[in-house]
């Protein structure tokens, strides 16, 4: 890597089960390749038996046969105060974030000769602003200055549109990835991309088809086999990856196997269990996830005030649109076979490398411009009266959803009580009327109002929301012209500049599986997850394999590893 070279700004689609880092070149954006060569990588983190980590596939492999090890969509627990146990170590969310983005700056870095600092990062648009700060947060600990958050959907949009930049039409984004949804109506006119609605469901996605299905399949275990595979997470971790797999062939034929060989059933009993699913079974499992569907579209249609025939083009992003109920429901809501004319598990990646060009000032996207809306109407706590009943907690919207960002709104309020001299600024995003329903992000407390009867002194509270979804809050005393900036107090999942710094302390002194060595460590957590599940001569040829591999890894002989490895990703990719 030539240390001199200018640092290149690149985008991240850091995603719930797979992310991507993507760089702007003259002729388009591209992904950029792991250290296996491929573009995808697992938002995985295990903890090895000495104490190493794993990121990636590695650790993805690992999630059969080491669970309680290794974590997961961990993307849908950012901005909370969960704590990740991976026996040797704890980590939080954004730590195990921070994983993920150093890994994949390690990769831009190997791909591009340069260094890489700076990056545009994706979030959902249903991100709120604890988790927005919390990926900001990641990528600060994985040694990033995250230049822009932008919203997924948004970011597909600018990809799309910027391959269709000479073109006037109105479409909708449907972003179904593998935790989260997210909906956006757009115009892209003149190359101005315009988001016009947006909404989603930030707990939604391809896991939540996986649990559906494993429901069902640990049903069956459970009347024929009288075994609860629920209780051990090995047997879980395994029948959830199984469907996993069923599900992705339940998208090209009308049945797939689950085939769960040696499945641990309780009471040190294992069994062998092999099961046929069919695409209507599925279906019926998958019914209710897909319900959860439907109120999103209807919600962004609703807020771009925009009816389903006046939608042109629907355009489908995320590996779950892959799943023909979900292409059939797109189809059902809009009258009209929806397009992928991006690759889905890319779309969003290369999005992200459009609006890091764009804030570069790059001159391939010149003549693009994109416009983005507020997800969350945003507001503040009032005491209102009615019928001479005080009641509090009634919310005050100042920012309603759908507003164009950045912007900057004010509301004045006045004090409710006679010689009133302070008062408690908290603030709520959300829909809700009544403050409880939503959620606070911080309070501050305004002193020095002069004295006086009730409703006689004015404060304005202004909200500014900036291009990457985060509030900045300031007061005003009318009467004294006073200003107080809303420093949010501590917030679930936030982290302070003082905690990022030990954070990333801490990470330098983890023992990380070296970047040239992670092909070995896959190909050996790939072959053992599947060796668990084979039988037969073909379990013993595996097993040999896999002997022959760590005996050659003992010897480090560069050559003769290779060539080992070779055999043995082959024999795997055969035997799946």
């Amino acid at each position: 890597m030539t240390s001199s070279a200018k640092p290149v700004l690149v985008g991240i689609d850091l995603g719930t089960t797979y992310s991507l880092v993507a760089l702007m070149r003259a002729d388009g954006p591209v992904v950029l390749p792991n250290a296996l060569s491929e573009v995808l990588t697992p938002s995985a983190v295990s903890v090895a038996d000495d104490g190493s980590i794993l990121v990636g596939a590695a650790a993805k492999a690992r999630a059969t046969t080491h669970p309680t090890r290794t974590a997961l969509a961990f993307k849908r627990d950012m901005g909370l105060d969960r704590v990740y146990d991976l026996g040797l170590r704890k980590f939080s969310p954004q730590e195990l974030s921070s994983f993920v983005l150093a890994a994949l700056k390690r990769d831009a870095e190997a791909a591009l000769g340069r260094a890489v600092t700076e990056a545009v990062i994706t979030v959902p648009a249903y991100f709120g602003d604890a988790q927005r700060q919390a990926t900001k947060d990641a990528g600060a600990i994985a040694g990033l200055k995250v230049e822009r958050i932008i919203n997924e959907p948004t970011a597909a949009a600018l990809a799309y549109g910027l391959q269709h930049r000479g073109r006037n039409l109105r479409a909708v984004v449907l972003d179904l990835g593998g935790g989260t949804f997210d909906v956006t109506v757009l115009r892209i006119e003149g190359g101005v991309i315009e988001i016009e609605g947006s909404a989603g469901d930030a707990r939604l996605g391809g896991e939540d088809f996986d649990d559906a299905l494993a429901g069902v399949i640990a049903s069956r275990v459970q009347a024929e086999r009288q075994a609860d595979v629920r209780s051990d997470p090995r047997a879980w971790a395994r029948v959830r990856e199984a469907c996993e797999r069923a599900k992705r062939r339940l998208s090209e034929a009308p049945e797939a196997p689950v085939v769960l060989l040696e499945l641990p059933v309780g009471r040190g009993r294992t069994n062998d269990v092999e099961l046929m699913v069919r695409r209507e079974e599925a279906e019926d499992a998958w019914a209710p996830v897909l319900d959860r569907v439907r109120q999103p579209i209807s919600r962004a249609l609703r807020d771009a005030n925009v009816r389903t025939e006046q939608i042109e083009e629907v355009l489908l992003v995320g590996g779950s649109t892959r799943m023909p109920c979900v292409v059939r429901l797109a189809s059902q809501i809009f009258g009209r076979l929806p397009s992928r004319q991006l690759p889905p598990d890319e779309a969003i990646a290369l999005g992200a490398a459009v609006q890091a060009a764009l804030k570069a000032d790059d001159a391939a996207v010149e003549d693009v411009v994109v416009t983005d809306v507020a997800p969350f109407t945003l507001g503040t706590s009032t005491l209102s009266v009615f019928a001479g009943h005080r009641i509090a907690g009634t919310f005050a919207p100042i920012i309603e959803r759908g507003t164009t960002i950045p912007c900057s709104r004010a509301e004045s309020f006045v004090t409710a009580g006679d010689d009133q001299e302070r008062i408690e600024i908290d603030v709520y995003q959300g829909e809700h009327a009544a403050c409880e329903k939503n959620t606070k992000l911080g309070s501050y407390l305004v002193e020095g109002i002069p004295k006086g009867p009730a409703r006689s002194q004015s404060i304005e509270v202004r909200f500014t929301y900036d291009l990457n979804g985060l509030l900045e809050v300031e007061t005003t005393v009318a009467a004294t012209g006073a200003k107080k900036a809303l420093l949010l107090e501590r917030t679930p999942g936030r982290l302070m500049p003082d905690e990022i710094a030990r954070a990333r302390e801490a990470m330098s002194r983890l023992k990380f599986h070296p970047r040239e060595a992670l092909p070995n460590a896959t190909a050996l957590e790939r072959a053992e997850a599947l060796y668990v599940d084979l039988r037969g001569s073909v379990r013993s040829e595996l097993g040999a394999l896999i002997a022959a591999f760590r005996a050659v890894l003992n010897a480090q002989d560069a050559a003769e590893v290779d060539a080992v490895r070779e055999r043995l990703v082959r024999f795997v990719q055969r035997a799946r």
